[in-house]
């Protein structure tokens, strides 16, 4: 009984080793899974308040800005998924390349946001409390430059750690952390932008 008990264990420790979905991985989905929860209630109050006002009331001045600032954010995937991918095949400089340009591009992301926040309450005199779809807009697209500060600032740990030669093709977890979280950020900004720029375009 022991034998066929012990021999069930190495099965599934090696199942484990293949699939490379451990506790820390599962931990790391119910993790994103809260937040994007979080992002979904959000964007129904959004929705919630262009529905019910007809999509009169506030407008975003027409900018070359969010679109721009999208693209590099777009690309700043392929550089994680180069870091990821580089470390999952033992390869330490695309490792670390792959971080450097997903950070970049994730801070000029945040230099756009910045940008168009100061054009807006400066130019506009549109604020958080200046009116309903004021504060939707700033709690909306805010929450999700919150997530790519905390993403980028997880990074650069990730980063710094690499240049240290923490990670190797067997040990990466906090890499592929990272990895998933930028993703999820990414994945959060496609229907963020689509919904707050994209949509008003057609109306």
């Amino acid at each position: 009984m022991s034998t066929a008990h012990g021999e069930q264990v190495r099965i599934l420790e090696e199942h484990g080793q293949e699939t490379g979905r451990g506790l820390n991985w599962w931990g790391m989905v119910f993790f994103i899974a809260s937040e994007a929860l979080i992002f979904a209630n959000l964007i129904a109050a959004f929705l919630y308040l262009e529905i019910r006002n007809g999509g009169v009331g506030w407008e975003l001045p027409v900018s070359w800005i969010p679109f721009f600032a999208t693209a590099l954010l777009l690309s700043s995937s392929g550089f994680v998924h180069m870091a990821g991918s580089g470390i999952r095949k033992g390869n330490r400089r695309n490792l670390i390349i792959g971080l450097t340009g997903t950070i970049i591009l994730g801070a000029i992301f945040l230099g756009c946001q910045a940008y168009e926040y100061t054009n807006l309450i400066v130019n506009e005199h549109t604020t958080i409390s200046s009116s309903i779809f004021g504060s939707a807009f700033f709690t909306l697209t805010g929450f999700h430059g919150l997530h790519v500060t905390i993403g980028a600032i997880f990074l650069l740990v990730v980063l710094v750690r690499s240049l240290r030669g923490h990670f190797t093709k067997e040990n990466h977890f906090a890499v592929e952390a990272a990895e998933m979280y930028w993703h999820f950020v990414d994945v959060v900004w496609v229907f963020v932008f689509t919904l707050v720029y994209l949509v008003p375009l057609f109306r």
